[in-house]
């Protein structure tokens, strides 16, 4: 690139909600950093969340605690780079339970979860932070930061929370040099605030490009079904017996329909993501005999698994991206709150492709994925990415300005 020995006489950190096992979240720092890689190679970023955590054993990163590296603005220029995912909307409470130890935190939520002072003094004990949106960072923690950015953010419920969240997420995000944002649905939050907010795709869009080559040596799922399979995950709230009846009895007609295999897989391993146990109660009442539960949670393992079916259904925003990414058919269906995934597919969705539907409605959604045009389906993909890669090239510009 023409472009590539631009680089920084400074630190830059990528932060995000990658210190706990999310798919979505986990992709952002490895896309991130490989943009980056591309403009200036001797960049090294650091990988900072909330914890300090070692995702390496699947496919993450070695994650860095933000409060060890508060002090360094005092010192140096650093960069700051919020590396995707729905960081806006995301609570104390929230993030410290998601970063509980899973046999820890049905313990913590039935201790504190309804009692909202108890509940957040443990929040904010367990961060070590009082902000009520503590993965959105701004000057008040990196004073004399020569860059904070923000890449393709979602707050796709900002407009509903609390005055005081908004405020200080608000806040947080005017001390900004470059905001982007990934639906118009958060842009429009931010534009009634007075802030302007670039609208890009979510990082994952560019995990195709960036690295199809690592993605096609990992296996998928086509021994175990050689006529082809879906890629499915739904997150364990949907987890009650009527719910995965409902479910089950979709995928039998799916499975009946069209031949393919179903291949269960988890978008992520954190508290309130998804669960093995309640596959297997899913997979028991089904009787499509061609069904099997991935049980890898390597990131890149499960990039793998949906690049090589023939098409994504779930609850996952980052499962329906990487179809999309690949030019797959894609179905998002709902339980409960499912804001952000319609945020998304609303914004940059192909006219008419089903978005999120009700569980009722899976098998004919999916059947009509499956029937869509597979070109503009590719051309979509194509499209998303170089949006990204464009959509990034401000923040690149800022972080490694020198």
């Amino acid at each position: 690139m023409a472009n590539a020995r631009v680089c920084p006489k400074r630190r830059v950190i990528v932060f995000g909600a990658f210190d706990r096992h999310n798919f979505g979240d986990m992709l952002f720092a490895h896309v991130v950093a490989a943009l980056l890689g591309e403009r200036c190679p001797e960049v090294e970023p650091i990988f900072a969340g909330r914890a300090r955590r070692d995702l390496r054993a699947h496919g993450g990163h070695d994650i860095v605690a933000i409060s060890q590296l508060a002090g360094w603005s005092r010192d140096e220029p650093i960069a700051l780079i919020h590396a995707g995912g729905e960081l806006l909307t995301c609570d104390a409470w929230e993030a410290a339970v998601m970063l509980t130890k899973p046999g820890q935190a049905q313990a913590r939520i039935a201790r504190y979860g309804s009692r909202a002072a108890d509940r957040d003094a443990w929040a904010r004990a367990q961060l070590g932070t009082d902000a009520f949106a503590p993965y959105v960072v701004g000057r008040e923690t990196f004073a004399r930061a020569a860059s904070i950015c923000f890449d393709a953010i979602g707050g796709a419920t900002l407009d509903i929370r609390d005055a005081a969240f908004r405020a200080e997420v608000l806040t947080k995000l005017r001390s900004a040099d470059e905001i982007s944002v990934r639906d118009t649905r958060t842009q429009a939050t931010l534009k009634r605030a007075g802030l302007d907010a670039r609208l890009v795709p979510d990082p994952a869009s560019m995990v195709a490009e960036l690295f199809d080559a690592r993605i096609a040596t990992r296996a998928g799922a086509r021994r175990a079904f050689p006529h082809g399979y879906l890629a499915v995950q739904f997150s364990a709230d949907f987890g009650d017996d009527t719910t995965l009846a409902q479910i089950a009895h979709q995928l039998d007609l799916i499975g009946g329909a069209t031949g393919l295999g179903i291949a269960l897989f988890r978008a992520g391993a954190a508290p309130w993501h998804d669960a093995r146990a309640v596959y297997e109660r899913m997979t028991a009442r089904m009787r499509h005999p061609a069904v099997t539960i991935f049980d890898s949670l390597d990131i890149w393992d499960i990039c793998a698994l949906i690049a090589k079916s023939e098409g994504f259904a779930g609850s996952s925003l980052h499962g329906r991206i990487i179809a999309m990414a690949y030019g797959l058919p894609r179905v998002n269906f709902e339980h409960a709150d499912a804001v952000k995934q319609r945020a998304y597919a609303s914004t940059w969705e192909i006219a008419d492709a089903p978005g999120v539907v009700p569980i009722a409605q899976l098998h004919a959604a999916m059947r009509e994925a499956l029937a869509m045009d597979r070109a503009a389906l590719r051309e979509k993909a194509s499209a998303l990415a170089q949006a990204h890669r464009a959509g990034f090239e401000p923040i690149a510009q800022s972080a490694l300005r020198s």
